[in-house]
């Protein structure tokens, strides 16, 4: 009865671990964005936005995990800006 309980705590803390370090929503990730990106290139380096509100020709998407965020604004398929929260 103990060796299960154990192992159950280990197997729910490995997924919880798992969970975490899957994250894309990170500083090192924030840190390798860049002006001029593409919106296939942010996609790949953070996977599709939770968020995203377009006009005309801009287009601002927002990743989140959390407290945490990275918002990046696009206009056609270029990143011009980009800014986070809680990182």
């Amino acid at each position: 009865m103990k060796g299960e309980s154990a192992m159950r705590i280990t197997i729910i803390a490995l997924f919880l671990l798992t969970l975490t370090a899957c994250s894309k929503v990170t500083r090192e990730n924030y840190q390798k964005l860049e002006l001029g990106m593409s919106w296939q290139e942010v996609v790949q380096l953070l996977g599709e936005p939770d968020q995203c509100e377009a006009l005309l020709n801009a287009k601002s998407c927002v990743w989140r995990e959390g407290d945490k965020s990275i918002t990046v604004r696009f206009i056609g398929d270029e990143v011009i800006l980009f800014s986070s929260e809680g990182l």
